[in-house]
């Protein structure tokens, strides 16, 4: 029964019907009183999660529907609430004063966002306590570390909530673990138990598995039976199911040379463990010992060094390669996205692309800038190149106007990955769409390749998309011999792969 009255009720009939697959899972999970919607990035999830908000209004499960997103998707979820419903959504900001006539309206449906949440934590106990609320959270994989500070208060506040709906395409987001929190916060321990280190240990896709042979059976083992144990309260489905049609997607793998003076810098990284550099002018000896900023600095010199020394002012290997792509996609017509972990790389890049057209976006810029940017490469057909890191841009964005996407490097993070390509792969494509990952010769991208492979591999085990015996006769764990290669060095436990 409805704790808030309000003077005229919204209409809850929604404005679009949905697809049949789409119908198929609010059915399933719309009377839980927790789930997990799964489907694979770019198959509709806002969708779903509309309609069960629609249900549990209309038949008075809940008084108010909370949607939790990333601060950047903000404006993205205003336009598809628009675009599905009738009710219009009262936001919570980070202005508390604001917030508290917000806490007080008799509004259905709230939208903020992961900050808004920490910051008004005690508030939204007291809300919660004096209504019925569901609670829909978007891009889980933001919650997926038990130790953060957002975690917790995510915990503190799951039994206060009538229903917990959460929602991402990739919820392994780089490591089986990380789907621990996500459903301590839906069932608190029930499925995945109450130990995270004990679950962590077992589900660990570490080097070590490359060489104990015991260890990678239990790990398998381990690794298929959590599908069983959360599939009663999950719903998933994958663009190969055949749930509805998209084009083909087809993955490029673009091998390049070195530049003289790359190579050297990074041989001298490699081999010696250090190198000179200069930053502003000034000649400094970048020690490179640490095992992370040792595979941070390969990785940013098999990319384009002048990021670390500013004395380099050649064209590193990769940029021919990438120039003569986008100089074809652009003379046939079609748009790209080019990805880059680095905002320095971003920067150049948009620079040495202007006159095909660019836009950039990255952590530096504030949201409105970002937003202009996304809106002219969408809107404006003389923008024909997207250029962004996947932190600020992987999530929540139809850009299907584009068919091609380019990896000028890589992270070590499969959720990047994953999210950053599929921005074009998605419902409303028409054309088919184009992966290309460059990779620098005897380099760490082969390296960041496997892995990335291998950390797929054991998500989609993971999450019930294939089977042991797939996984068995397709995984490599190569990845922890290769690291111990690329860092010479006979016995290594890595952190910095995760």
């Amino acid at each position: 029964m409805s704790r808030i009255i309000l003077k005229k009720e919204p209409r809850l009939d929604a404005k679009h019907q949905a697809f049949s697959y789409q119908l198929k899972a609010v059915e399933a999970i719309r009377d839980l009183d927790y789930a997990a919607v799964f489907h694979e990035q770019g198959l509709g999830k806002s969708k779903i999660a509309i309609d069960l908000m629609l249900y549990w209004l209309e038949i008075k499960a809940v008084d108010t529907v909370l949607f939790v997103v990333k601060k950047g998707l903000i404006r993205n979820w205003e336009r598809e609430l628009s675009i599905h419903t009738y009710i219009k959504p009262r936001i919570l900001t980070q202005n508390r004063r604001a917030n508290f006539f917000a806490f007080n309206s008799p509004s259905r449906l709230m939208l903020t966002h992961y900050e808004v949440l920490s910051s008004e934590h005690e508030r939204f106990r007291l809300f919660l306590k004096a209504r019925d609320v569901a609670i829909v959270v978007d891009e889980a994989v933001k919650i997926k570390n038990p130790c953060s500070t957002l975690t917790k208060v995510f915990f503190d506040l799951s039994p206060l909530f009538k229903k917990r709906i959460i929602m991402t395409g990739t919820p392994v987001a780089n490591r089986p673990y990380d789907l621990w929190a996500q459903f301590w916060f839906l069932d608190q321990g029930q499925s995945l138990g109450n130990n995270f280190s004990e679950f962590k240990r077992q589900v660990d896709l570490s080097n070590e598995l490359a060489t104990d042979e015991i260890h990678r059976k239990q790990f398998e083992t381990k690794l298929e039976s959590i599908f069983k144990r959360i599939s009663k309260f999950s719903v998933r489905e994958t663009k190969l199911s055949g749930i509805i049609e998209l084009p083909q997607k087809i993955i490029k793998t673009i091998r390049t040379d070195w530049e003289c003076a790359q190579y050297d810098l990074y041989r001298q990284i490699k081999d010696e463990l250090h190198a000179i550099i200069i930053r502003e002018g000034i000649p400094q000896d970048d020690n490179a010992e640490s095992v992370l900023k040792r595979l941070l600095r390969l990785v940013q010199v098999a990319s384009n060094p002048r990021m670390i020394d500013d004395s380099y002012n050649a064209l590193p290997g990769k940029f021919y390669h990438l120039y003569d792509l986008v100089s074809n996609i652009c003379q046939h017509g079609e748009k790209c996205l080019v990805w880059t972990s680095f905002i320095e790389n971003v920067d150049w890049l948009a620079g040495k692309l202007r006159h095909f057209g660019s836009c950039k976006v990255h952590g530096k810029l504030d949201m409105e800038r970002r937003n202009r940017a996304i809106d002219s490469f969408i809107s404006d057909p003389n923008i024909k190149v997207f250029i962004a890191t996947p932190q600020s841009a992987k999530e929540g964005l139809t850009l299907t106007v584009a068919n091609h996407v380019i990896f000028f490097d890589r992270s070590f993070s499969l959720d990047d990955y994953l999210q950053a390509q599929d921005r074009i792969h998605r419902i409303s494509q028409k054309k088919t769409c184009f992966i290309y990952n460059i990779l620098m010769n005897d380099s760490i991208d082969e390296w960041i390749d496997i892995l990335l492979q291998s950390k797929h591999l054991a998500a989609q085990l993971a999450q019930g998309d294939i089977s042991l015996d797939y996984y068995r006769s397709t995984i490599s764990y190569d990845f922890g011999t290769i690291i111990r290669y690329i860092l010479g060095i006979d016995t290594l436990k890595l952190e910095a792969n995760r």
